[in-house]
């Protein structure tokens, strides 16, 4: 059993999910019987979802705090979700909404780690995947996302060819389109908008600063909007400025910020070059970069570029000091807000960084 349903959430990385399945076993029966009611397979998989995603780990990072000269930074680790990344806040939220409106098969691109969670949650509501993937891409996640009955379909081209792809044979088909950038971008943003709720919960007010990695740009703009909507309810005293870090010169929203542009330009593809590290971050055409832009520019932010060599030592770093296991680009984030108290110390006040992936 275990070695069946473990997946692989980064590069050399087993996330085995045995656990939780019996911890949810007589949920994810209801959820996924056929011949059950719609709403008891609704509230069954809601019941999942309340168990298993987001509620992340959040905590004092005293030992980074020392190393960079910076006070009370506070590391909000989204690798405690059940597939290892942030992606579950989307693909679970999807997953529900499908299976309310009637669908059976859910469309979705992906690089790896969007597939696998998907994946998996479709897994867990009777649902079918079909999971569209640029042919170059090679990962025993492809093998392990077959293990949750999703449908490989190789694309030529890169990631952006297969979100097109994927997204038109959604509409021809009827299927449920998952990728971003299109219908269900409001759905998307308000579960990465959970993240900024989860902080406030923590600290019972929005931090000075929150520095996020980007790639799309979706999970920045969603957790802004969080806490935009926390602001306008008299929840906050602020919103937070928003730091962004992504792969030097391989991302249009740090790009567009550092050249002052008022929209993402896309990048030339043949310029991208993509590796084991980067790999997260990189995108010639972010997809909800103006809304990450416009996030990182309303909130008085800043972006960076970081090197492979940096987020490699940051991850390190987090390893020793703080005991948490990441991958290297997941530490961007921390990386622009660490910069930026370099360039311009940084008051005494809290600062927040999203750690978006882990790895054992």
């Amino acid at each position: 059993m275990a070695d069946e349903l473990s997946f692989d959430m980064a590069v050399g990385a087993a996330f085995n999910v045995a656990p939780i399945l019996r911890e949810i076993e007589a949920q994810r029966a209801q959820a996924t019987d056929l011949d059950a009611p719609v709403e008891d397979r609704i509230a069954a998989f809601e019941d999942i979802i309340e168990s298993e995603v987001g509620d992340t780990t959040f905590s004092r990072a005293r030992n980074i705090e020392r190393e960079v000269g910076l006070r009370q930074i506070y590391l909000k680790f989204e690798g405690s979700n059940p597939s290892g990344t942030q992606k579950d806040r989307i693909a679970f939220a999807q997953v529900l909404d499908a299976l309310r409106r009637g669908y059976q098969i859910i469309n979705l691109a992906t690089c790896g780690n969007y597939g696998m969670a998907m994946s998996f949650a479709a897994s867990l509501a009777g649902l079918r995947c079909m999971v569209y993937i640029p042919r170059s891409y090679h990962s025993r996640r492809l093998d392990e996302m077959q293990k949750f009955n999703s449908q490989i379909i190789l694309v030529d081209g890169d990631y952006e060819a297969a979100v097109e792809q994927s997204s038109r044979e959604a509409a021809e088909s009827d299927h449920y389109d998952a990728n971003p950038g299109g219908a269900n971008t409001d759905l998307q943003l308000r579960a990465y908008g959970e993240i900024a709720y989860e902080i406030y919960d923590e600290l019972r007010d929005a931090p000075a600063a929150v520095g996020v990695p980007v790639s799309n740009g979706t999970t920045l703009a969603g957790i802004y909007r969080g806490f935009v909507s926390l602001y306008r309810r008299g929840k906050t005293s602020r919103i937070p400025r928003f730091y962004a870090g992504s792969s030097h010169a391989k991302n249009p929203i740090v790009n567009a910020f550092l050249k002052g542009l008022q929209t993402c330009e896309d990048l030339s593809p043949g310029l991208i070059r993509e590796n084991a590290v980067n790999e997260p971050l990189i995108n010639w055409h972010s997809i909800d970069g103006d809304l990450a832009l416009n996030a990182v520019r309303a909130s008085e932010g800043w972006a960076v570029n970081v090197s492979d060599r940096q987020m490699i030592s940051y991850s390190r770093l987090v390893r020793e000091q703080e005991g948490m296991l990441v991958l290297p680009a997941s530490t961007a984030g921390l990386l622009a807000l660490i910069r930026r108290h370099k360039q311009e110390a940084l008051p005494n006040d809290r600062f927040v960084a999203i750690l978006t992936g882990r790895k054992p």
